[in-house]
């Protein structure tokens, strides 16, 4: 009571100093007084803070302007922290004392009904209520001199990406001030690539006891990132909680948001060490400074019994809304606009108070005004634009001591940096300032941890197998009653685990049916266990496959990887007459005789005419084309060729023959003198279509994959062990079993260690990504395990691989080694046998159209068609006559007769050597 009669006391005085104010400052003049109504929670801190910044508000501004026509006169209610209350208080000064403009209140939940009322009154309501859903765009007599709580979560969202954390807890109020700053956080979570793994929400009325049990639950997860929205009195109490229930320590992350960072006066520091907040950034101006000052000697004399130096920045933006309001109020009162209120019918018993009150005919054209203004005030730039305070600096601090430590600064262009001189985005924590976070030390939180408490142990899920046992094996001891989980899989997890920089605790499950007689399913089964939260991982052989990765998250593989083929070795070949065929597949060996006889067809037609060793009876010309052709492949034949075009055609398939026959030498000679181990086959494909038998490991995806390449069902079968695989290869596909076995790498390796003298890999290898270990989509432990994957596999690999499969000794060589076909294909000559066919078929080309044109009277003289290919058919069958062809002269006959003529006439019997004089030289 005696601090109600204070307070009053206190108000009289300032509506004193403010009623002499108007008489030395007016007294040459008449002034207007507008009443404006002030609600706020006048026995909080916060309500004190601004009581003393819009009192000292007002005299400065009045002080600076003489010459205004128009005086704000406060009306201050008091909301007694309750709605109902507020929303009384605004119906009372709005009826009572028909005010213009209403400050306040300053809680969301408050404003909310003040401001339906606003809106029904056409009185503008300046409220600094933070909530989103509080909208000036959908409320038009609402104005917010604060700024939106949406706006500060792009700072918090860019703070936690500066460290990488990809997992968040969301704890905020119930109320419409929490539920409504949810889908934000949720957005910019999302857009940096971090989730919201758990929300919780505090009643401001919710007990100690249920605080703390809500914390313990918190604190079993592995998440250890958390986001705080509430308003400064429950987070008061909140962080005392989080502090006996022993999360303010060392790896904790906290994080609170605007309101709560901007009132840490309000709040007991000492429980909230390390916290890290955000709020909006008021740069430190002189302006600033001395009106600190100022409001310190006013706010304590005013509250004596309180020790704060300096107001908050909600107490400096109503400071600044106070100047906004007064300027707008002279610039109104220039038009003489009545400042009463306009009722539509009169006053009776049965109107409601909303009634009695009217709507304002000032308020209309008071809210253009204030709507949209801008000027340079106590907070540097005061700016709103459609009823709403602008953003644009966000400072971050850390909680240390009694106070805050600034360590950086956001702005919407440059990101997060730790100055605000930057001009270039600077996302990165090293470009803050030194954290000192919970715990007290400055070791960055990696934002996670698994708990180590038995009940929190790693639920990790392994195949159950008959076979393969030397890569996982899962049995129960008799004695402990607990799962032993052993081999190569298992060695490697328990190393990736060591390695990592914490400890993780895990429990093997084999993956059985409830009787625990066999396998639960296929690993594809198995793998699904973890999406549906049986498992928190899955440990053993298990392939990183695409379809897989739809329901979990794997690590980076630690074996090699792709699938082969295993077949039997055939006996050794160097002995059999016909090893001379192999060097060349039978499609090489077809593909070269066709080039033989086109080539001899080709040099035929282009000599048949012009050269005597490639005419004669058709037999003749026959042989003539098969033994010139095939001659080349020894460099052995004797025609000699006359067209020019048929030597291109010859020099370029010389080549082509030179090629092959030196591939053909290499190859051979290779069979001859190197042991072979020959596969019984080299192509998959070919068992197929040979309608033969394939086996694969029971429970594989290999399955699936020779059902993809074609393979009936009936075609493949399953097997559990590698004596298995031996017994099926042995009796082959004609004796029950199979004709080849596809399995992967891995445990092709450790069959082939065991059997390399019966059996050798071969065929191609189809690619897969190798043996991982399966979490849940977006755990934080895939990152790490993967590094520690690496770790293992380039410091401890060899020794887990020879404790389970051996050094190997006298197989080392056949073991890896993958066998393929020997044989030359027609794949590795289609480069010379294109060229050489060009050649040949460019070269007729053109011999063709030479020869048709030569002989284009016969195609256009008259007759049948038939008539004129006769007649081709018959010019091409004669010899050639034309001069510019080569003819050895001393062959022709009508020159040797010529000769002998002569001869004799040089030794007639007159003695004289020359013919008679007009002797013509055709008779000779």
């Amino acid at each position: 009571m005696q601090k109600k009669n204070v307070w009053v006391h206190n108000h009289l005085l300032l509506l004193l100093l403010l009623f002499l104010l108007f008489i030395t400052t007016h007294t040459n003049g008449t002034t207007i007084n507008i009443p404006i109504g002030v609600i706020l929670d006048t026995e909080s801190m916060v309500g004190k803070i601004t009581s003393t910044c819009i009192s000292m508000a007002l005299q400065d501004f009045y002080r600076e302007h003489t010459n205004f026509t128009t005086t704000i006169v406060p009306n201050f209610r008091d909301s007694k922290q309750d709605n109902v209350q507020a929303a009384s208080a605004a119906i009372d000064l709005l009826k009572n004392r028909q005010v213009i403009a209403i400050l306040g209140p300053m809680k969301s939940s408050q404003a909310d009904f003040v401001i339906e009322i606003g809106n029904k009154s056409k009185v503008p309501i300046i409220s600094p209520a933070t909530t989103p859903s509080l909208s000036p765009d959908h409320n038009p007599y609402f104005i917010r001199s604060a700024h939106n709580s949406s706006s500060n979560v792009e700072p918090i969202a860019q703070f936690i990406k500066s460290f990488s954390w990809k997992q968040v807890v969301f704890v905020y109020e119930d109320g419409d001030y929490g539920t409504s700053f949810v889908p934000y956080l949720s957005d910019a979570m999302l857009m940096i690539g971090a989730k919201v793994m758990y929300r919780t929400i505090v009643s401001p009325s919710a007990s100690d006891v249920w605080i703390l049990k809500e914390l313990y639950k918190l604190k079993t997860m592995q998440t250890r990132v958390f986001v705080v929205h509430t308003l400064p009195a429950l987070a008061s109490r909140f962080f005392k909680k989080v502090n006996e229930a022993g999360m303010m320590e060392k790896g904790y992350v906290w994080i609170i948001t605007e309101v709560a960072t901007s009132q840490l006066h309000t709040l007991d520091v000492d429980s909230m060490q390390g916290v890290i907040g955000v709020k909006s950034y008021i740069p430190r101006s002189d302006r600033l400074i001395s009106f600190e000052k100022r409001w310190k000697t006013r706010f304590r004399s005013q509250n004596p019994e309180v020790d704060i130096t300096t107001p908050d920045m909600f107490g400096i933006w109503v400071y600044d809304t106070v100047f906004a309001l007064a300027t707008a109020f002279e610039k109104v009162a220039s038009d003489q606009i009545n400042t009463t209120f306009q009722r539509e019918t009169e006053a009776s018993t049965s109107m409601t108070d909303l009634d009695a009150i009217g709507t304002s005919e000032m308020g209309p054209k008071l809210l253009p005004w204030i709507r949209n203004l801008r000027f340079e005030g106590l907070s540097d730039d005061f700016h709103i634009i459609d009823g709403q305070l602008q953003s644009s600096v966000y400072q971050i601090v850390n909680i240390i001591g009694k106070g805050e430590k600034p360590i950086g600064f956001w702005t919407p262009g440059n990101g997060i940096s730790k100055t605000l001189n930057l001009t270039t985005n600077q996302q990165s924590k090293d470009k803050l300032g030194a954290i000192t976070w919970p715990g007290d030390t400055h070791i960055i939180p990696k934002g996670w941890e698994i708990p180590t408490s038995d009940e929190n142990k790693l639920r990790v899920g392994v195949p159950a197998k008959g076979g393969f046992v030397q890569f996982i094996d899962a049995s129960f001891d008799p004695q402990t009653k607990k799962v032993v989980a052993t081999g190569f899989c298992v060695d490697v997890f328990k190393a990736v685990v060591d390695a990592l920089p914490y400890a993780v605790r895990s429990e093997f499950i084999p993956f059985i049916t409830p009787d625990g007689k066999r396998p639960a399913g296929s690993y594809n089964d198995l793998v699904y266990e973890i999406f549906r939260g049986t498992y928190d991982a899955v440990v053993g052989d298990i392939t990183i496959l695409a379809n897989r990765s739809e329901y979990v998250d794997f690590t980076l593989p630690y074996t090699e990887a792709g699938v082969s083929m295993i077949v039997p070795i055939t006996v050794d070949e160097r002995k059999s007459a016909w090893i001379f065929t192999r060097p060349l597949e039978r499609d090489l060996w077809i593909m070269t005789g066709a080039f033989f006889i086109y080539t001899g067809v080709v040099v035929w037609i282009l000599e048949h005419r012009v050269n005597e060793e490639f005419r004669g009876p058709p037999h003749q010309q026959v042989g003539t084309i098969f033994w010139f052709s095939f001659s080349t492949l020894v460099f052995a034949h004797k025609e000699k060729l006359i067209s020019n075009l048929s030597r291109f055609v010859v020099a370029v398939w010389v080549f082509v023959v030179l090629v092959l026959t030196s591939s053909y030498t290499a190859s051979l000679t290779s069979m001859l003198t190197v042991q072979q181990l020959q596969p019984t086959y080299t192509d998959i494909h070919q068992i197929m279509r040979n309608g033969e038998s394939v086996g694969y490991q029971d429970g594989s995806f290999v399955a699936g994959m020779l059902k993809e390449m074609g393979f009936h069902p009936s075609q493949l079968k399953n097997y559990s062990t590698f004596e298995e695989y031996d017994n099926a290869l042995q009796n082959g596909s004609k004796n029950g079993g199979v004709s080849a076995i596809m399995d992967e790498l891995p445990y092709i390796r450790v069959f082939l260690a065991k059997y390399c003298d019966k059996y050798t890999m071969t065929g191609p290898t189809y690619n897969t990504a190798g043996f991982g270990f399966a979490f849940p989509i977006g755990s934080p432990l895939v990152p790490d395990v993967s590094r520690a994957v690496l770790q293992v596999t380039e410091e401890q690999m060899r020794n887990i691989s020879n404790q389970w499969f051996g050094g190997g000794a006298g197989c080392d060589e056949q073991k890896g080694a993958k066998v393929t076909s020997d044989s030359l294909t027609l794949d590795s000559f289609k480069g010379p046998f294109l060229i050489a066919g060009l050649s040949s078929t460019s070269a007729l080309i053109i011999y063709l159209f030479t020869f048709l044109y030569e002989n284009r009277d016969k195609l256009v003289s008259e007759g049948s068609i038939s008539q004129k290919l006769a007649a081709i058919a018959k010019t091409f069958n004669d010899e050639s006559t034309k001069t510019s062809e080569v003819v050895d002269i001393n062959k022709s006959p009508a020159i040797s007769a010529y000769h002998q003529e002569a001869v004799v006439f040089s030794h007639d019997e007159g003695g004289s050597s020359a013919t008679e004089p007009g002797t013509p030289l055709a008779s000779l």
